[in-house]
Parts: structure tokens; sequence; C-alpha cells
């Protein structure tokens, strides 16, 4: 390391002028004659001509020619001499000085190292006392952390033991508690089974009183039960024949009716018509065809059973995606139409199978998303309105999966004593063909099952009146709203049930209004007839109200009166 110092303050001496420096070596101080000047031998020895040096441009050294004469130089005087002797004296004396500023330069030298010797000593003396000082400032530092660090785990100690000793006093209130509650439970035990043997022989007493008093009573009682057996039984035969009379009276009306639509059967045939009774055995016959054929051979085949699989994962979140935007709905119509009808045609076991899949696909979002949203409902019926006209076979499997999921209301038709086949019905089927859920054999409530079956008569509803380019199946255009309504009206045993009334209510909510301007006056008269199964009774019979006596008939029936004044005060206002 080179340190940059200044020099002492030792004074600078007076210099003086340099002699000549002499390039050549000087003879000891023993040699103090001077020597005489070169001998001509000498020169002539030392001259370049006596050397040979040419000689290489020549064959032989006797060709090489003798060298020119040399001239005498003269002796020297004596003053030269003198000169000589001087100047050599001088030579002399110059090599044996001692020049003072060297001599104070190499002081100079020293004197700076020594003071950058002290410098660093000093130096580092000055770190080092900095750093004990920091290593103390550090130390007193760790002092008063630790120092703190104890006050506060001393203070935790503290809190830990007034939370153990509060813990403790709560254990041994607890257990003096415990032991109060045991002692009084022990003394109740008693005074308890005291009042048992005092009440023992209180009713020991008064059951031989009762006795008594019962034998006596037996007797009278056995006299009035005689007389009103014989008057229960003279009741039951009235009772019995009555309902013979109605049974008989409501089996001529049968017949009648039977008769009455026996004849009219052609003319029905001719303009497309059907009875209920008909709509739901052609529903419930595709149904089962469709178990049995198509979804029976999926599910067997295993590619065929993969292929459907990944068909219905398609479906199912593009119908959830549906919102209020006709670019939506024509975008998901489409979607879903590639999917079920791909450029390679599928199988038609597995068509039917993914139709089945889109229609239970539409209706499950129907049953969560309108029970919540009824709005929702409206962009669901346009993509099933152009599926409907759109997909091969569709309306039939459509309205089948519509049949299972809601039972008869969207025929509408009370479910018939027997299977669509002439089997009879077990508990749980009949429980299914009604629409009903169930869980672990039991049903759901029915505010659960009015709902959802609304849900989905809603979504029926908006299809019906949807607007489509090309007319779809019978079971889905705009006369099967007048057609159910005059079902419904017509069948006493529907507008009885709590679910009539709300899937009424929807109707009339979705097109109610468009059905007063397209059947008017005969539109009109039926609203009448409901208004007054709905405020005085069905068939003008007081108590016999549209929706019952449920909770859930209630509150459907009040919608249905709301409904129609509305229509009519909106209609009337036009």
């Amino acid at each position: 390391m080179r340190y940059g110092l200044p020099r002492s303050t030792s004074p600078s001496p007076e210099r003086r002028s340099r002699r000549r420096t002499s390039t050549f070596g000087l003879p000891s101080d023993t040699d103090s004659d001077f020597e005489g000047p070169p001998t001509d031998s000498d020169s002539e020895l030392s001259s370049p001509s006596s050397l040979s040096s040419d000689s290489f441009c020549y064959e032989s050294e006797s060709q090489v020619p003798p060298p020119p004469p040399r001239t005498k130089r003269e002796p020297r005087s004596p003053a030269e001499q003198r000169h000589a002797e001087d100047t050599v004296a001088a030579i002399r004396l110059r090599t044996r000085y001692h020049d003072p500023y060297e001599e104070w330069e190499k002081q100079t030298r020293k004197d700076a190292f020594h003071t950058a010797r002290r410098a660093q000593v000093q130096t580092r003396l000055e770190t080092q006392g900095r750093r004990a000082q920091r290593n103390t400032q550090e130390l007193k530092s760790l002092e008063t952390m630790h120092a703190q660090q104890l006050v506060e785990v001393q203070k935790q100690l503290a809190a830990l033991q007034v939370r153990q000793q509060t813990e403790v006093n709560k254990l041994v209130s607890s257990w003096q508690e415990q032991e109060k509650t045991f002692r009084n439970r022990i003394e109740g035990v008693i005074r308890v089974e005291e009042e048992k043997l005092r009440a023992k022989l209180e009713a020991e007493r008064k059951a031989r009183e009762e006795a008594e008093r019962k034998r006596k009573e037996e007797e009278e009682k056995r006299k009035v039960e005689e007389q009103a057996k014989r008057k229960e039984e003279e009741q039951a035969q009235r009772q019995r024949e009555a309902e013979a009379a109605a049974k008989h009276q409501e089996e001529e009306k049968e017949r009648l009716r039977r008769e009455k639509l026996d004849a009219e059967e052609q003319g029905r045939a001719q303009l497309g018509m059907s009875l209920a009774e008909e709509d739901w055995v052609h529903a419930r016959e595709t149904l089962k065809n469709l178990k049995a054929g198509p979804m029976k051979t999926v599910k067997g085949n295993q590619p065929f059973k993969s292929k459907w699989s990944a068909i219905r994962r398609q479906i199912t979140p593009k119908i959830g995606q549906l919102t209020h935007d006709i670019d939506s709905v024509m975008r998901i119509t489409q979607q879903l139409i590639d999917i079920i009808c791909p450029s390679e045609r599928l199988p038609l076991d597995i068509y039917f199978a993914a139709l089945s899949s889109l229609a239970k696909a539409v209706l499950l979002q129907a049953e969560t998303e309108v029970t919540a949203e009824k709005r929702s409902a409206i962009p669901l019926a346009m993509v099933a309105a152009r599926l409907l006209g759109t997909l091969e076979g569709f309306p039939d499997i459509f309205f089948a999966k519509l049949v299972q999921r809601c039972g008869g209301w969207p025929v509408p038709s009370a479910i018939p004593s027997t299977d669509s086949d002439g089997t009879a019905w077990n508990e749980l089927e009949r429980i299914k063909a009604m629409g009903y859920r169930t869980n672990d054999g039991q049903r759901e409530t029915l505010s659960d099952h009015v709902m959802r079956v609304s849900g989905m008569m809603r979504v029926y509803f908006l299809i019906l009146a949807a607007p489509v380019p090309q007319p779809l199946d019978k079971m889905f255009q705009l006369p099967r709203f007048w057609t159910y309504f005059a079902r419904m009206i017509g069948d006493e045993r529907l507008l009885e049930t709590a679910v009539a009334a709300q899937v009424l209510h929807a109707a009339l909510d979705v097109g109610g209004m468009e059905a007063k301007f397209i059947w008017g006056n005969q539109w009109v008269k039926m609203l009448e007839l409901l208004y007054e199964g709905a405020t005085t009774g069905i068939g003008g019979v007081a108590g016999k109200l549209l929706g019952g006596q449920t909770p859930e008939g209630k509150a459907a029936r009040v919608r249905v009166q709301l409904q129609i004044e509305r229509i009519m005060d909106t209609t009337s206002l036009r």
C-alpha cells in the first residue's frame, strides 16, 4: 500500500551546481600518477585501420592494401599537461562527493514512512474504538430487548396464572353446582316416590269407587248403544242406497259421455283432435317405448353409451348459458342442433337418447331457473320452440318427458286407476306417474311440487305462444291453449287441487291477454267460469272453490282472481 503524505519540515539545503557526470570509469585512488599520452604504437594498434575488417572484400590477406601512414602528433605543452591533470583530479573529487539534497530526500522518505505508520496505527485504533463502541451499544440493545421480552413473558405468565385460577374457580363452582343438583335430584326422587306411593293408595281407593260407578254406567250405556246401533244401521243402509244411486247416476253420465265421444270420434279424427285420456296414453306409451327401446340399447352398448354421455355433457352447459338476448338464443339453438345432428349422422338409438337428454335438460332448467325467476322461461321457451320445429321426433319425446315430470297436468288429465296398458299401479309407480319426486320412499311436499310443475308448465305455455317460422306439432300449437282451459274447466276433480290453480295462473300470466284478442267473447266466458270457481264456487257450488283449502291452493286462487281482473281491466281500456 502506498501512502501520500506531506514531507517533513526538515530544511532544504542549498544545492550546488552539478558537475558534469562522467560516463566512463575512473581509476582507484592509488593511481594518482597521470598516464602519459598514448604512444604511436598504441594509437596504431587502436586505430580501426589496423583491423582487418575489410579483409572480407579480398580473397586473401595479401591482397589487403597497407593503411596510409599516420601523421605523428606533437607532444603536449606544460599548460595542456596541467589542464589534463586538473581534469582528472576534478573527476576523482566528484566521485568521492556526498550530495546533501540526496541525503535530505532520503531522510524525507524515511520521515514520510514513519508518519504514514503513525497515521495507520491511529486509524486502526479509532476503528477498533468505534467497533468496540458499536459492540457495546449492540449489547445494551440486546439487554434492553431481553429485558422487555422478560417483562412480556412475566406478563403472559401472570395472565396464564389468572386464567388458570379463573378456570379452577369455574371448575370448583361447576363441581359445587353439580353436587347441589345431584343432591336436589336425589331429594326430588325421594319426594316423587313418596308422591307415587300416596297417589297409588289414592288411585286404588278411587279405582274401587270407579269400578262400582262404571258397572252401573255400563248397564245404562249398553242400553244406549243398542239404540244407537239400530239407528246407525238404518243410517248406513240409507247412505249405501244413496251412494249406489249416485254411482249409478255417475256411471250413467260416463256412459252418456262415452256415447257422445264415440259419436264425435269421427269428427275429432277429421279435425285432428283427441281426448285428454288419449293424449295421456300416447305420451305414456311414447315414454315406455323410449325406455324399452333406444335408452335400453344405448345403456347396454358401451360404445353407444360413451358417445351418448359425451353428447349429454355438451348439452347441459349450453342450456345453462341462455340469457335474455336473441343472439344468445339463436347461437345456442344452432349449437344444440349441431350437437344432435352432426355432419356424420348418429345412429337412431343414440339420436333418440340424445333427444331425451335434451328434453330433460330443458325441463330441469325450467324447474330450477323459472322457479326462482319467471322471466328466465322466455329464452328457454324460444330455444325449445325452435328445436321442436327443427329436430325430427323431438315433439313426441319432449311432451312425453313433460308428462313424466309433471304428471297429467300438460294434458290436462287425472291419472287413471291403471297404466296405459291396463296393468294396475303400485303405490310408488302411481306417485311417480302423478309427477311427484320421491326421496327414500317419501314424496316431495305439496309446495315444492306446485312450484316445480308451474315452472315447467310456464315454459310449455310460452312455447304455445312463441313465434316460429313453421307450424309445430299439434301439441305445441296455440289452439292447444284453448283446449287446455276447456279440459281444465270441464274436470272438477282437477280444479279442486292447488296445482291446477297455480298452473292456471301461469297460463293466464303468459297468454291470457293474447287469448282475449284471439277468441274475444268466448274467452271472456271462459274467464267468467274461472272467476266464479275462484270466488263463489266451482259450478256455482258454495265452498267448492278453485285450488281447494290448502294454503298453497288459497294463495294460487287469489293470484288467478287478480290475474283475471287485470286481463279484463287492460283489455277494456284498449
